[in-house]
């Protein structure tokens, strides 16, 4: 038997089309590696095409590395020949010979994100630049979407008029292409444009790639932006050989500068292009591809496909409704620990798949509560993220002085003009009559030659301690909005504008939520409890040894990968699609985010499990959402004994978050302003041995007062919550006659 005749028609098809353009959709788990592998060998074996005249081009080095291993295994001799690349690795290739054509050395250097923010920084210097204004990774974000789409600083200039921030970005861009030219130097979005300047400008070596590569075939076609359209027709311009391979029901990727009409328009392009379209998946059962179908369906900007299967029916999609997102959370890892525990199943059979990187939290608690082994794909767990160890820094310090490890992580983040040598002064002052950093930071007067670092160092000083002060009176939830806001911590990341910075608001917000859940949990609520609590949850390291766990990822982190048991949690309008998606009502970010309900769904091969929860908590206050409008849009008939979500009322609409207001209120109600300048009274209206009343710890007794120069320092002996130390100027004690 022929290693042809283990492919479906439609994928021999494929295969045995050779000539001309050829727009493979590949749906869903329908065998597209297998494809492109296998046309590979037949170009070689049966059309006598020479493996040197092969490029098969990919995204990642992972993916790249597998085709590379598949198609070695099946053409054996003569594979080393075929170009089996990623887009970046092949332009280097392309680049090294033919950079002088550019005015770059061949042996230009490649900058990665680090050097290349380097680079901006020096020309924001040098500009005079308010980096507070125009972030560095934002100044960068805009030049990388410019290039991704063909536009060069000079047309960037041309389109900005009238436009100031435009015009500001365009002046920036201009003087980072003349660093990186000046350094020899390619960044990663250069590699690609750059080539493609070579090949459009050079017409040897337009000639030589063209003769080179007479077949070409690109994978995952859906996820190329601009740039890379341009480069893959440039280079099948002669022969046209060109076989893309994708899934426009996949494009989730808009946000990377991916652009879904590179697939939408191929025959546009390409007016006499073949289209093939695989349909039959390997992966699931036919309950499971009815549901993607029934969603997907729904999209306008697509091409018609319907996956099937000859796989069993299967079991109905399993809809599951809790009160909240803790008893989501509990029952899903209960469900997974019971089927584990019976022995139907592996750790490694189940994958959590959720919208946004803050909703692991819940579940991470829950399995180490459960002590089930669980591993982040794609993502670190929440606690290690770096924006929640930053603020729990900022907690740990304002409760504990002498941790000096939190308090070297948060000194100059964000940054505030204290560096390293400063620091060290004050290290080396602190260990030389043993104090703590932050003892030491105290003694600020006393150290020599700080110039304006020394005014800095007073003001963190003296931010730590109101921050002390205010701990006393107002609640965590409070405490933690007011660090965010004097620290400026959360409006630094709001500046950069990146889907990064995004995502590390939304940890920032889930971290809040997990305050005020600790608040309610407990009858006498402290941060050192709260840091106590957190420090048990975030001891995870013995988990991540153990070789059989549960995955928990993004629905973006998702696609490639296939499980038995699949959960999707969150399906709530508001949450997915996001409520920004639903705000903006823009229809083409309605279908972008309908993709990844399919691309989630289409994870799933014995079983799926949506779930959804009546409230949850989104960025410190309870929010009632919707049923996702996903998941009504799949039919009665394919959900577990019928069972749907239940109908909404018809008053029921996705409101304005409730944070919002809450946030604002808070802002409005706190006494204390920016500047943290303490009003130090003359006199105290009250002396050691009067009782006195605090708001909200009650009566108590004072037993000591301390002129500390900015403010008196009373300490207070509560009858229900023992001895306090408080500043008089926040404590707001009232004698009791």
């Amino acid at each position: 038997m022929s290693i042809y005749d283990t492919l479906n028609p439609m994928q021999q098809e494929a295969v045995y089309y050779t000539e001309g353009p050829l727009l493979i959709l590949a749906g869903a788990g329908s065998g597209k590696t297998r494809v492109l592998t296998h046309r590979i060998a037949w170009l070689i074996d049966e059309v006598g095409v020479n493996p040197w005249n092969i490029l098969a081009i990919t995204f990642t080095n992972k993916a790249a590395g597998e085709m590379r291993e598949r198609v070695d295994n099946i053409v054996g001799f003569g594979s080393e020949q075929i170009w089996v690349s990623t887009f970046h690795s092949a332009c280097v290739r392309i680049l090294r010979r033919f950079a002088d054509t550019l005015g770059y050395e061949r042996n230009f250097v490649i900058y990665d994100t680090d050097d290349s923010k380097s680079v901006m920084k020096e020309i924001c210097k040098r500009l005079n630049i308010d980096t507070k204004i125009y972030k560095e990774r934002a100044l960068l974000a805009a030049i990388s979407s410019a290039k991704n789409e063909m536009v060069t600083a000079s047309e960037y200039a041309l389109n900005a008029a009238g436009d100031f921030g435009k015009q500001r970005v365009a002046e920036v861009y201009r003087e980072y292409e003349k660093a990186l030219l000046k350094n020899n130097a390619m960044d990663f979005d250069d590699l690609l444009v750059k080539t493609v300047e070579v090949l459009r400008n050079n017409e040897d070596a337009r000639n030589y790639y063209q003769e080179r590569f007479k077949y070409i075939m690109v994978d995952e076609y859906q996820d190329t932006n601009t740039v890379q359209f341009r480069l893959v027709s440039l280079l099948a311009g002669k022969y046209r050989n060109l076989c893309v391979v994708g899934d426009d029901d996949q494009s989730i990727y808009k946000f990377r500068g991916a652009n879904i009409y590179n697939i939408l328009n191929f025959e546009k392009e390409f007016p006499d292009a073949k289209v093939i379209k695989l349909e039959q998946n390997y992966r699931s059962t036919q309950n499971i591809l009815d549901a993607a179908n029934a969603v997907i369906c729904n999209n306008k900007g697509r091409k018609e496909k319907k996956l099937w299967t000859a796989n069993e029916s299967g079991e109905k999609i399993h809809f599951n409704q809790y009160q909240n997102e803790y008893d989501e959370a509990y029952q899903v890892v209960d469900e997974i620990g019971r089927a584990v525990s019976s022995g139907k199943a592996h750790y490694n059979d189940f994958a959590i798949l959720y919208r946004t990187n803050a909703q692991s939290r819940v579940l991470e608690e829950k399995f180490v509560a459960r002590s089930i082994p669980y591993r982040i794909v794609g993502g670190v767990n929440f606690y290690q993220r770096r924006e929640i160890k930053d603020i729990l820094a900022y907690l740990k310090t304002i409760d504990n002085g002498r941790d000096d490890v939190a308090l070297q992580r948060i000194i100059n983040v964000p940054k505030r003009g204290i560096g390293a040598t400063t620091l060290g002064k004050f290290m080396e002052y602190g260990q030389a009559r043993d104090l703590s950093l932050f003892e030491a930071l105290e003694f600020c007067d006393d150290i020599p030659r700080l110039g304006k670092a020394g005014d800095k160092i007073r003001a963190f000083v003296n931010m730590i301690d109101v921050f002390r002060a205010q701990s006393e009176y107002i609640t965590l939830a409070e405490l933690l909005q007011n660090v965010l806001d004097e620290t400026g911590y959360v409006k630094e990341l709001e500046a950069e504008s990146t889907e990064e910075a995004q995502g590390r608001i939304e940890n920032i917000d889930e971290l809040m939520n997990k305050v005020i859940a600790y608040e309610e949990a407990e009858e006498e609520p402290t941060l050192s409890g709260f840091l106590e609590n957190v420090a048990l949850v975030a001891d995870i390291d013995s988990l991540n040894e153990a070789e059989d766990y549960v995955m928990l990822m993004t629905l973006h982190s998702a696609k490639g990968l296939e499980f038995p048991y699949v959960y999707m949690c969150g399906m709530e309008d508001g949450l997915f699609p996001s409520y920004m998606t639903i705000v903006n009502d823009d229809p083409e970010e309605i279908e972008e985010e309908r993709r990844l309900c399919y691309v989630g769904i289409t994870r799933a091969k014995k079983r799926l499990t949506l779930t959804y929860a009546r409230s949850r908590m989104v960025r410190g206050s309870t929010q009632y959402n919707m049923v996702s409008r996903f998941v009504r849009e799949i039919t009665p008939e394919l959900f577990y004994k019928g069972r749907m979500p239940e109908k909404e009322k018809a008053e029921a609409r996705i409101q304005r978050p409730a944070s919002y207001s809450k946030k604002q209120a808070m802002k409005v109600t706190t006494s204390y302003g920016k500047s943290f300048v303490v009003q130090k009274s003359d006199a105290l209206d009250y002396t050691v041995g009067d009782t006195v009343r605090h708001i909200k710890f009650g009566i108590g007794t004072v037993v000591n007062i301390v002129d500390g120069g900015k403010d008196f320092e009373v300490t207070v002996d509560f009858e229900k919550s023992g001895v306090k130390k408080m500043f008089a100027s926040f404590a707001k004690l009232k004698p009791v006659d």
